[in-house]
């Protein structure tokens, strides 16, 4: 009879500690950036010959995931003064009044708004891509995306692999585009996030 109430206790035990993971992963969890595996990249084709690459190296925010409802939001911020191809001269003309124009605008920034889960995947992010000065709707789709326990951090990690294409005229940068520099830019963010 002891041997059955122990098990029976053990088994009640189990339930409530599943039960009660169950209701903290149902709140909406707030995650701080993870600024070694989070990076801004783009590709935009050089006069339809080769692909040019650079990205962002300093990138900062928060995501909040909301998996019972459905919902989050994300508050990202990009250096754009951390522009890097791997050439100087390129990364001057890039943070030159021609592109990013840092000088003025020192800072782009993403804000979601409208999130959506396949189960408890996040699939996509839409909000609004603010960049020299003006704002427009952007919507990053996930390729992949995963939650797992850092043995590092000691901490719970979430992320993946977003991309989009924009139109950086949209922005008002049209720098080439009379002489054949593509306007659509893809943007290629990979991003780990901590729970706080």
């Amino acid at each position: 009879m002891d041997k059955f109430r122990n098990r029976a206790a053990t088994a009640a035990a189990a339930a409530i500690s599943i039960l009660g993971a169950s209701i903290a992963q149902a709140e909406p969890v707030r995650y701080e950036v993870e600024p070694h595996h989070t990076f801004v990249n783009f590709e935009v084709k050089h006069f339809n010959t080769s692909t040019v690459r650079a990205r962002f190296d300093t990138v900062a925010g928060y995501v909040v995931l909301d998996r019972k409802s459905g919902t989050g939001q994300a508050d990202i911020s990009i250096d754009a003064g951390s522009i890097s191809s791997g050439i100087p001269d390129f990364d001057k003309h890039l943070k030159s009044a021609d592109f990013l124009n840092v000088a003025q605008w020192p800072k782009a920034r993403f804000v979601g708004r409208e999130f959506r889960y396949d189960g408890d995947k996040l699939k996509s992010m839409a909000g609004d891509l603010s960049l020299l000065g003006k704002t427009a709707p952007v919507t990053l789709t996930a390729s992949n995306f995963n939650c797992y326990d850092s043995p590092v951090l000691k901490a719970h990690v979430c992320g993946g692999d977003f991309e989009t294409t924009i139109q950086r005229s949209l922005w008002g940068m049209n720098w080439g585009i009379d002489i054949g520099v593509p306007d659509a830019v893809r943007l290629l963010v990979q991003i780990e996030a901590i729970q706080k």
